[in-house]
């Protein structure tokens, strides 16, 4: 390969690379108009969630943790950067290659846009428009890199025409620039819709009708290292698939009560709820993606409205009464669906549509202005962010989002128990060691939590007080910690009399069993 080929080859890699970044930032620009979800390449990302087998999210929530988003959407841009690569060096022979291919990545994320759940026609034009903008950069590249230099004379290995130098430095400063310039403004346009931000900074909650009681003196054992009882908000787990945070604006949000058996049609605004009666409550919040001793668990105090007290008020009946649906289909922003049972909403517990977490309007992150909670059944089936929409149905006519990716229509939270302290592989002395975690059977209680080491008798761990049935129970033994290498373990019984199992499940179809165990050294 000569030199002036290999030449033209990186040149036109860069050529690619920048009239993609050139597309990207044009994209961004026009989806801070559109929409933040029309976004190249959170429209891809969102079609590749939806397309990954359930096996694959899994392994990428249990490695990736809350960074799973950005690990996914780190590799589409490798992708497209390689891509970009490729059509590039073919453009400097074959310009209408290289704008086919550019062609082909906005036709892509066009379509990705608009097969969205919530997708609409104008959702396709950031991508049109960045593959437009990415094209004439690709062209006007390729062009300067066949173009005769017309200020420099050709050197004796380099024939004219071979390469426009200035002309070339001059279009990719300028897409450079460009792809820098509005990159960063159409990023920090669509991180942050000043409306929707307005709307919860004047939201002042009102105090709730029927308050939580104080969280008893014994509830936090605050032990170093095990988890204090209330999970602050930044420190609560997210697990969602939405790449980009929706903000809504609560002076627009809506929610419509429908469907079969709803006698009363209802629609709210969000003012409309905060006028009702409140309730607070201590409530533990878990996801069925919570590996055995896992992270994805957390405590907080809720605010918001019985929701069972809106079915009833739109007419619905539980099946056990007559009524037709049993199921109650919850839908979020960004078409996210999950299902749940009926009879559980309305047997007595305190299902909500909660507005505040920790004394606060909801986070954006966590489903302001309004998400559902319903105590004792895993997030997947319960605990819809950002909802806009309940549907009356039932479980044989619908399948919700998480259902149909293989995991169970009804999920009951399993009991469960975690060692927060001693860490895993810890270094340890010997002497006194506080062995200390968190045990959980929300709506069932927790009765009793038992602690072994090295496989011997299980031994009774000393429980922290009760909140309440729907909130997680500290607890804590005291080992007398001898040298050598040691593995411990913990199980506990709900008050229904049920013992957490030993089997080892993985978390599909309805959560993950097991005890959870650690492994450490004592000096």
């Amino acid at each position: 390969m000569t030199t002036n080929r290999v030449r033209e080859l990186l040149l036109g890699a860069v050529s690619g690379e920048l009239a993609a970044a050139v597309s990207l930032a044009a994209a961004e620009l026009v989806a801070a108009v559109v929409g933040p979800q029309a976004s190249p390449v959170t429209a891809v990302g969102g079609t590749a969630i939806d397309a990954t087998p359930v096996q694959v999210k899994d392994w990428a929530i249990r490695n990736f943790g809350t960074e799973d988003k950005l690990v996914l959407q780190l590799g589409i841009v490798a992708v497209l950067a390689v891509f970009a690569a490729v059509v590039g060096m073919a453009a400097v022979r074959h310009r209408w290659l290289g704008v086919a291919g550019v062609a082909l990545f906005g036709a892509v994320g066009a379509v990705a846009a608009v097969r969205r759940p919530v997708g609409v026609w104008t959702d396709a034009f950031p991508s049109l428009v960045g593959a437009v903008a990415g094209a004439a950069a690709l062209w006007l590249l390729a062009g300067r890199i066949g173009a005769t230099d017309t200020a420099e004379p050709a050197g004796p290995a380099e024939p004219a025409g071979a390469f426009d130098r200035r002309g070339f430095l001059i279009a990719a400063s300028a897409a450079a620039a460009f792809s820098a310039v509005a990159g960063v403004v159409g990023r920090r346009l669509n991180a942050t819709n000043a409306a929707a931000v307005a709307s919860r900074n004047a939201v002042r909650l009102p105090a709730p009708l029927s308050v939580a009681g104080r969280v008893p003196a014994g509830a936090d054992l605050r032990i170093p290292g095990a988890q204090p009882f209330t999970t602050p908000n930044p420190a609560f787990y997210r697990v969602d698939t939405a790449l980009t945070v929706p903000q809504v604006n609560a002076a627009t949000w809506r929610l419509r009560i429908h469907g079969r058996g709803v006698t009363k049609p209802l629609e709210f605004g969000y003012q409309d709820l905060l006028r009702r009666p409140l309730i607070e409550r201590d409530i533990t919040l878990n996801c069925v993606s919570n590996e055995v001793g896992g992270p994805y668990i957390g405590n907080a105090r809720w605010i918001g409205v019985p929701l069972a007290g809106l079915l009833r008020e739109a007419g619905v009946r539980a099946p056990s009464a007559g009524g037709p649906a049993d199921q109650l289909v919850a839908r979020s922003v960004d078409g996210i669906t999950l299902g749940s049972p009926v009879e559980t909403v309305l047997d007595g517990r305190d299902a909500m549509l909660a507005v505040g977490m920790n004394g606060e309007p909801l986070p954006f992150v966590h489903g302001f202005p309004v998400r559902m909670l319903v105590p004792g059944l895993y997030g997947y089936v319960s605990a819809c962010k950002w909802l806009t929409d309940l549907e009356l149905t039932t479980f044989a006519d619908f399948d919700a989002y998480w259902v149909r990716r293989s995991w169970s229509a009804q999920a009951p939270v399993k009991t469960s128990s975690r060692i927060d302290t001693p860490r895993p592989f810890a270094s340890l002395k010997a002497g006194p060691v506080p062995v200390a975690g968190v045990a959980w059977a929300q709506h069932r209680g927790i009765d009793r939590i038992e602690v072994r080491i090295d496989g011997g008798e299980w031994l009774a761990a000393r429980p922290a007080t009760e909140d309440t049935a729907d909130t997680w129970r500290q607890w804590s033994h005291v080992w007398d910690a001898r040298p050598g290498s040691h593995h411990i373990e913990v199980r506990a019984t709900d008050r229904a009399g049920r013992t957490q199992t030993g089997d080892r499940q993985g978390t599909v179809p309805d959560g993950s069993t097991g005890w959870h165990s650690v492994v450490v050294t004592v000096e």
